[in-house]
């Protein structure tokens, strides 16, 4: 029989080929030529009465372009996209040709934002794509494709702010210590294609933006700054924000114009009618799909939550209480003094984390009703974060896996007759896009029996763990076996945890 390790990674791949880029194209987009030729995206019709353009931007939007192309064939005129820098490169190598677009397509791909940071190169792209939105007619049809990584890759300031002037405001906010969203809210206010510009200009045409998720809640406002997406904000919030973090009176001579002149009225409907914004792939899709095959192999199934965050070391805390649970129950030792203090423990934490979405005392109801026979699988997904202390190469999926294999470690070695000892369980966490952090992992796989192992190989868990070096950790440790290793996968739908246990 498979192992509960090589179960787990066949979740992973399961729910990561879910959101590649071309079968969840081919799920969400029809085209039917005969007659009058239309697009039919999750069932929803277009009709193409002229011409069909293309723009996209985001890390995975090569491989998005590739499948549309496919799909749409001959009808498809023309199409810009904004793409990584090198990533055709990694994909060749990495033999994905079928990520890549074929030699004669009518797409032009533009390269830039090096280390994920708006330049030169991307500002040529998203001038280029602002040029072909300003064309079209009212016939025409734009479809859009966006996924994380769009922001960096679409800056286009208003004239006459220049790139870097609108970088140094960005700076200087995030140096005050402005939140992401108040970052998010001045970008987009002196930009021209976010926060619903695209969609402005490219107005009167018929818009269907097909987007890939990569931020908790699939809001589609912040994903890539929502540029199809009418935005929230006005000029007054952003006023507000350079005022709070008293920057009104140092600003470059282009932003003070943009800002005080009189905003000149968008000739789009405020309505966006003619926009239709679909999110074709998240972490949600992801998680169903890995649930299906968790079943499938005989799993009693829990989703958690598509929400996870906060940082990896109150994160590890809570999925090592969830396991202890979990073991208790399958003990038979589901009522009782312990397994009342684990259920207040993980209350506690739930709160402190402010997960979105989050129904711990519902969750801890259905695990209740588990019966002490099957084994369970609990999924979630999310995105940790890291606060960093020291000086090692890892990731958040690393270090989330090697800090769970530390906190089971330590529940175990508390009570000699603990519930975890009469179980066998598997901890694994990666990253969608086949990369964590600074390294070629996409995360790491754990265990109760991590820690003591390691010992004997004269590593000390802890050590590394203070000096956030949990890839050299799994380098290290059994060959590097416990590592997660998948290669480029050309989505990203940010991270996946799954914990697997059964009674031995």
């Amino acid at each position: 029989s498979m192992s509960l390790r090589e179960h787990a990674l066949s979740l992973f791949r399961s729910a990561v080929s879910t959101v590649r880029p071309a079968p969840m194209l081919k799920r969400a987009v029809k085209f039917q030529g005969d007659g009058c030729p239309q697009l039919l995206v999750k069932g929803q019709a277009f009709p193409v009465k002229r011409d069909l353009y293309l723009v996209g931007f985001g890390k995975a939007v090569l491989g998005m372009a590739a499948a549309a192309e496919e799909i749409l064939g001959d009808h498809l005129v023309r199409g810009i996209i904004n793409v990584p820098l090198g990533i055709q490169d990694s994909l060749q190598r990495a033999g994905m040709q079928e990520m890549l677009l074929k030699p004669h397509s009518k797409i032009q791909v533009i390269e830039g934002a090096k280390n994920n940071l708006p330049d030169p190169e991307a500002l040529k792209g998203a001038v280029a794509i602002q040029q072909l939105a300003e064309g079209l007619t009212a016939d025409d049809l734009l479809l859009v494709l966006i996924s994380g990584g769009g922001s960096a890759l679409l800056p286009a300031p208003i004239p006459p702010i220049l790139l870097k002037e609108k970088e140094k405001l960005t700076k200087m906010l995030a140096s005050r210590g402005a939140t992401i969203q108040e970052l998010n809210t001045v970008r987009k206010t002196l930009s021209l294609l976010k926060g619903g510009g695209l969609a402005r200009l490219a107005y009167p045409a018929q818009v269907v933006s097909l987007i890939l998720s990569d931020v908790i809640g699939d809001p589609l406002d912040i994903i890539a700054s929502g540029p199809t997406v009418a935005s929230s904000h006005s000029v007054q919030d952003c006023l507000q924000i350079l005022t709070k973090y008293n920057l009104l009176h140092n600003l470059p001579k282009s932003v003070e114009t943009v800002l005080s002149s009189s905003p000149t009225k968008p000739t789009a409907p405020e309505d966006y009618s003619h926009v239709c914004n679909v999110i074709i792939g998240s972490n949600t899709l992801a998680l169903d799909e890995a649930k299906r095959q968790a079943e499938g192999l005989g799993y009693t199934t829990l989703i958690l939550s598509t929400a996870i965050c906060g940082e990896v070391s109150r994160v590890a805390v809570l999925y090592c209480q969830l396991v202890q649970l979990v073991c208790l129950g399958l003990a038979s030792l589901g009522e009782g003094p312990l397994s009342e203090e684990v259920r207040g423990n993980l209350l506690h934490l739930a709160a402190e984390l402010e997960i979105l979405g989050l129904n711990l005392a519902e969750f801890l109801q259905a695990l209740q009703g588990l019966g002490p026979k099957r084994p369970v699988c609990i999924l979630a997904g999310g995105e940790t974060t890291v606060q960093l202390q020291g000086t090692g190469k890892g990731g958040r999926n690393q270090e989330l896996a090697l800090r769970v294999g530390l906190e089971l470690h330590r529940a175990q070695a508390m009570e000699t007759s603990s519930p975890l000892r009469r179980c066998e369980i598997v901890f694994l966490s990666g990253g969608t896009d086949g990369q964590d952090g600074p390294t070629e992992a996409a995360g790491a796989f754990c265990s109760p029996k991590l820690v003591e192992e390691a010992l004997q190989e004269g590593l000390d868990v802890e050590a590394f763990l203070s000096n956030n070096d949990s890839y050299t950790f799994f380098s290290r440790f059994q060959g590097g076996h416990h590592l997660l290793v998948t290669g480029l996968t050309g989505t990203n739908v940010m991270d996946i945890q799954a914990i697997l246990i059964r009674a031995i």
